[in-house]
């Protein structure tokens, strides 16, 4: 990818952390490259990549591309669906400075 990319960090505290995580990348797997572990896991689309990790009570995914905006919403709005048990909203993200 370019230097001209820009990164965002969002994180979800949940005690579900590793399963939400396996979901993204399970459900992914069939339009994009995605590698995962229970602990880990990264995926490229069209429009940028993410990196997860998954520890006990949080799930940190960073967003890389030049479309920060859809790929927070993707990431917002499959984890709204798989976690709706929680009440989940949207992740916290933050811009890298």
């Amino acid at each position: 990818m370019s230097e001209t990319h820009q990164s965002d960090t969002g994180v979800f505290d949940t005690p579900n952390a590793s399963k939400y995580l396996q979901q993204l990348c399970k459900h992914f797997s069939h339009k994009a490259t995605v590698e995962f572990t229970p602990e880990t896991g990264s995926l490229e689309l069209p429009v940028g990549s993410a990196q997860m990790t998954a520890d006990g009570q949080t799930l940190t995914i960073k967003v890389t591309g030049e479309d920060l905006p859809r790929m927070r919403m993707v990431i917002d709005k499959h984890l709204e669906r798989f976690a709706f048990r929680e009440d989940f909203k949207h992740m916290n993200w933050a811009t890298a400075a």
